[in-house]
């Protein structure tokens, strides 16, 4: 039984990030230029498969747990934000550095909205003060870090099926969960590597959501914590993390 819910999460979230790519590709809300960006290449891609990963994931990881997907949903929103309206400024430094000059940029919107999305829904999958606190550092930690790799085509979609393929071989809630961020991801890596489309900010950060509520709902205590010690170093290292993504 547990086996087959796992199925159907994964199967659920790919079906619906495919079919929300396709809708958006067929009739793009606003024409078709509005969703085109240039790509490290300087090739034009769509933005489609963002905001179909995170109609995939959100609604597979909602019905595991309705927190996790309102992390899905909340992480996907500021990632759309910071695509929609984002400058040249790149890495936590630069954009606190700008709102320590009155600027508020929309990675700092992106940094403090995912980051409160990530405590709220830690405090509702958790029941202890410390679990509910690092549940959140896992969960905006994560997202940032599947962020930071998606710097060449297929990096961040690859990443998370290789982070979450451990989780897929659990049992529970954690097990689900993972298959939701590896189904929407999974969907999307064909046309990403393929440089038809990218994930954006939107699909990155959702899909990093995702994960790490899979490692909430999969880990107790000393897993958090190493979880979240682990994610810290590497938002502290990200330029590193992101260059080295850059050769894979």
């Amino acid at each position: 039984m547990t086996v087959r819910r796992t199925s159907r999460s994964l199967l659920l979230s790919a079906a619906l990030t495919r079919a929300g790519a396709a809708l958006l590709h067929a009739a793009p809300p606003g024409g078709r230029r509005r969703w085109e960006r240039t790509n490290h290449a300087g090739r034009p891609v769509g933005l489609y498969a963002g905001p179909a990963a995170v109609l995939g994931a959100a609604v597979a990881a909602g019905r595991v747990h309705p927190a996790a997907g309102f992390a899905v949903l909340a992480a996907g929103g500021c990632g759309a934000y910071d695509d929609v309206a984002g400058d040249h400024r790149r890495g936590f430094r630069a954009h606190l550095r700008a709102l320590r000059e009155g600027d508020v940029t929309s990675g700092t919107v992106k940094l403090f909205g995912i980051s409160a999305a990530g405590l709220a829904a830690g405090a509702l999958m958790k029941e202890r003060p410390l679990d509910r606190l690092l549940a959140g550092v896992v969960i905006a930690g994560t997202a940032h870090l599947v962020n930071l790799v998606d710097v060449r085509p297929g990096r961040a979609a690859g990443a998370v099926l290789a982070l979450g393929a451990p989780g897929l071989l659990r049992t529970g809630p954690g097990a689900r969960l993972a298959a939701a961020a590896a189904g929407a991801a999974a969907a999307v890596l064909p046309e990403d590597l393929g440089e038809l489309t990218m994930l954006g900010d939107t699909g990155a950060h959702a899909l990093g959501a995702a994960l790490g509520a899979a490692a909430v709902a999969g880990n107790r205590r000393a897993g958090l914590l190493a979880h979240a010690v682990a994610l810290v170093a590497a938002a502290r290292y990200g330029d590193r993390v992101s260059a080295w993504a850059r050769t894979l």
